[in-house]
């Protein structure tokens, strides 16, 4: 502070200072956003539902039924990074659905050769979605709307309108089974509580790793008390959640296995040279272009990718509902897209994460799984959600915004 003419004059450095207290909290709220409004409606339709929606039965029931949305959200993150969309997710699930079930059940197929035979299946279809829009130059918008029709026709010419079913046990505890509990046998799945306590650490472990590297290099880092703040609301996020699952039948299959996609999508956005070249892209693709990225190559791959994670969706529906129907898949595209613009993805392309894509997909699901322990109607559900997606994506933008000014 100096003083002029008698005057006491704030320095810029306090100016900075001052600003700087004054936004801290619209900051936060702006940087943090999906995971607070994901919290408002855990507590929200915890009260409106009188305690049901945390009852462990619930809460792993919310799990399974909503695995799939989480697996195809991952996907469509990547291809929306690109500024591109698929609308055809749906129909594949369909699709493979119905092909596994016609290798298992009519053909009798082990499991394990239906799996591989029918993530490829996935592949292909995403190998052609990719060479249309990527070296042939059609919007992928037309492309997938075609792989949309032409899919749920097949559907319906593999099953000739009927269901298949029963699929193999084995098959069926893809999604429907639970980790053993080695140690314990009591009333809490002492398994669950120790991977859960092993995750909690390892989460710890690598927030303190990050900020220590961001230090190191001299980047701007928060402060100790928010850093804190954070790991204990990790750790005890972490552990409530495995308590309550631990306290039913401990940690389903179908969550170990979100649990390395996440981890696995998650590093590669964000640790790697082909994660970094998405952005690129998405961010400007003459950019990119000029700058050595081969975007048509890449493009290729990521609609490989989405082919391969819809197949496995839809192996996780099918093995749900242990069989295969010609509607399954209906309207999945809408709610994959739905997750990625609610988790914070630009409809331009180049910005979004996958732990944003996974938050949006948990709303979804949540607001799915409340309304309907409520009793709301379908008609409602679909109306609400749409005003929620709405609200959730224009706040966003509001806080980009801000942010930029």
């Amino acid at each position: 502070m100096e003083e002029t003419s008698g005057k006491k004059v704030l320095s810029p450095e306090s100016n900075k200072e001052k600003k700087t207290a004054k936004d801290i909290v619209l900051d936060i709220l702006s940087k943090y956003s999906m995971i607070f409004i994901l919290i408002a409606i855990l507590i929200a339709f915890q009260i409106l539902t009188d305690g049901i929606l945390w009852k462990p039965l619930n809460i792993t029931n919310l799990i399974l039924q909503n695995s799939h949305v989480l697996v195809l959200a991952i996907g469509m993150l990547l291809v929306i990074l690109l500024g591109d969309v698929d609308l055809s997710v749906g129909s594949v699930v369909a699709f493979v659905g119905a092909a596994s079930a016609v290798m298992m059940v009519q053909w009798q197929w082990h499991p394990m050769m239906a799996i591989s035979v029918s993530l490829l299946v996935g592949g292909l279809i995403g190998a052609w979605n990719g060479f249309w829009v990527s070296y042939i130059g059609i919007p992928a918008f037309i492309v997938t709307l075609a792989g949309l029709l032409s899919f749920r026709g097949l559907t319906q010419v593999i099953l000739g309108g009927t269901t298949l079913a029963p699929f193999p046990t084995f098959f069926t505890k893809l999604s429907s089974g639970y980790i053993p509990d080695f140690i314990g046998g009591g009333e809490l799945h002492v398994t669950s509580i120790l991977i859960g306590l092993i995750l909690s650490l390892l989460a710890v472990w690598n927030m303190w790793k990050a900020r220590k590297r961001k230090k190191d290099n001299l980047f701007e880092v928060e402060s100790t008390i928010w850093f804190i703040t954070k790991v204990v609301i990790m750790f005890a996020s972490i552990m409530l959640l495995t308590t309550v699952l631990a306290s039913y039948k401990g940690y389903p299959v179908i969550l170990i296995l979100l649990a390395v996609l996440i981890m696995i999508y998650g590093f590669l956005t964000t640790k790697t040279t082909l994660g970094r070249q998405i952005y690129a892209i998405g961010g400007n693709r003459k950019a990119a272009e000029l700058s050595g990225v081969k975007t048509k190559k890449l493009t290729f791959w990521i609609f490989v990718n989405m082919g391969v994670l819809s197949a496995l969706a839809g192996l996780l529906v099918a093995s749900r509902l242990n069989a295969a129907t010609p509607n399954a898949g209906n309207g999945f595209e809408l709610d994959a897209i739905a997750a990625v613009y609610i988790g914070g993805a630009s409809a331009s392309g180049g910005i979004g994460t996958i732990l944003g894509a996974v938050i949006g997909g948990l709303i979804m699901g949540i607001l799915n799984n409340g309304m309907s322990i409520m009793g709301i109607g379908i008609d409602w559900q679909q109306a609400i959600k749409g005003l929620i997606l709405l609200l959730a994506v224009a706040f966003d933008v509001y806080s980009r915004k801000r942010k930029a000014t």
